[in-house]
């Protein structure tokens, strides 16, 4: 499990704009359910997805999604990952491939999280915000993701990274603006191997 509580490049969160937010977060809360509710509310609430607001700016690093105040899914499901392992709860990333474009059968891989639930053991959640059509809500043991992943050609990958896709930081820190990111987002063809030793299905100390 420590690999789920580890700080990285770009789960940075013993970064001290990170450990400052992840402390009042959690100030006063009345459990570790609280505390991750919180987290994950303010990322999905408060940072910008940053294809519906067309930023010019692009992140990965979970400090920089906090400095910028925006980040596509992938990004803020690294600042959670980060609030949350600053605050002592294990988090890992997780996938899900859905339908881009309906009308051309285009897929992209999206990004949400795991967090690891003493009452509940591993629960997903989906910080990439809420719009017309999505309502991503935590409200455990009930998943409510941003989508069902349910669609012919779609897929919900059950493995819990601790670590970003290496396709995923290649696109974010490769691509710049709203505009490049989506002309170039990730595919499931994209992952080097659904076995490779990186990705675990059951997470494990």
């Amino acid at each position: 499990m420590n690999h789920y509580l580890r700080s990285t490049d770009n789960i940075d969160w013993e970064t001290p704009a990170v450990r400052e937010l992840a402390r009042g977060l959690a100030g006063g809360a009345s459990g570790e359910v609280d505390v991750a509710r919180r987290c994950y509310e303010w990322v999905r609430d408060e940072i910008r997805h940053s294809g519906d607001y067309r930023a010019s700016v692009t992140t990965c690093r979970a400090s920089d999604v906090l400095r910028e105040g925006t980040g596509w899914c992938y990004a803020k499901s690294h600042l959670l990952a980060a609030l949350l392992r600053a605050n002592g709860i294990p988090a890992g990333l997780c996938y899900q491939r859905l339908l881009l474009d309906d009308d051309r059968d285009v897929f992209t891989l999206h990004g949400l999280n795991a967090v690891h639930l003493r009452e509940y053991d591993w629960y997903r959640v989906d910080p990439r915000g809420n719009k017309a059509g999505v309502d991503a809500q935590f409200c455990p043991p009930v998943e409510r993701l941003a989508w069902l992943g349910d669609q012919p050609g779609e897929v919900n990958f059950p493995e819990i990274l601790a670590d970003p896709e290496p396709c995923i930081v290649e696109c974010l820190t490769t691509h710049c603006g709203w505009e490049a990111v989506r002309a170039n987002l990730p595919d499931f063809t994209m992952i080097s191997s659904l076995t490779d030793a990186h990705l675990e299905s059951k997470p494990h100390d």
